[in-house]
């Protein structure tokens, strides 16, 4: 393994996905179809890199601790920041403010969690479950940057939206229930 974690293919990976979101907000906040397909291909490449920097870190051995902090923060960002691009340029109904709003909440109110944790030795490991969430979050998010280039798409935005936001939801109460007795025990 590098000596500079920076180096390493899975993080310099990561680290495009970060970068992608400026683009990709620019792209969709002009208004131009062109430039929102754009967006789209670069939204799916970046979308598609979080499997890709995992799997080179796993068939590489290419671990470091900057890769385990770099990707879930990749993922939250370029979920977070798309649904706040989305929802400012309408891509949104009203309805479908509500899972927006609830992937927004859990995508901050865990990471919150685990970072309290951490300062008392109990770690929440990451579901399968969880993982399968990020996916469809990806994935829906995608149907909803292509609804506005070819119309007719909105049924199947709406049920992978939804379908997003009761993942989120199932797999924040599972890791707040698993903490539950490490939050309500006396303090130390």
């Amino acid at each position: 393994m590098a000596n500079n974690p920076l180096l390493l293919v899975p993080n310099l990976i990561t680290i495009a996905r970060i970068l992608a979101i400026i683009p990709i907000a620019v792209l969709v906040m002009d208004g131009d179809l062109i430039l929102r397909l754009i967006a789209l291909i670069l939204y799916v490449l970046a979308a598609a890199s979080d499997w890709l920097d995992g799997y080179l870190a796993r068939a590489w051995d290419q671990y470091s601790p900057l890769g385990r902090m770099l990707d879930p923060i990749a993922d939250k960002l370029l979920v977070g920041n798309l649904i706040a691009v989305l929802a400012w340029d309408g891509s949104f109904s009203g309805w479908d403010m509500i899972p927006a709003c609830a992937i927004l909440f859990r995508e901050f109110f865990i990471p919150g969690l685990r970072e309290f944790l951490g300062n008392t030795q109990i770690v929440l490991p990451v579901s399968k479950l969880a993982k399968w969430k990020t996916t469809i979050q990806l994935v829906a998010l995608a149907v909803v940057l292509f609804e506005r280039i070819v119309p007719g798409f909105g049924l199947l935005s709406d049920v992978l939206l939804w379908l997003a936001g009761a993942l989120t939801i199932w797999t924040g109460w599972d890791y707040l229930r698993a903490s539950w007795p490490h939050l309500s025990g006396p303090a130390k």
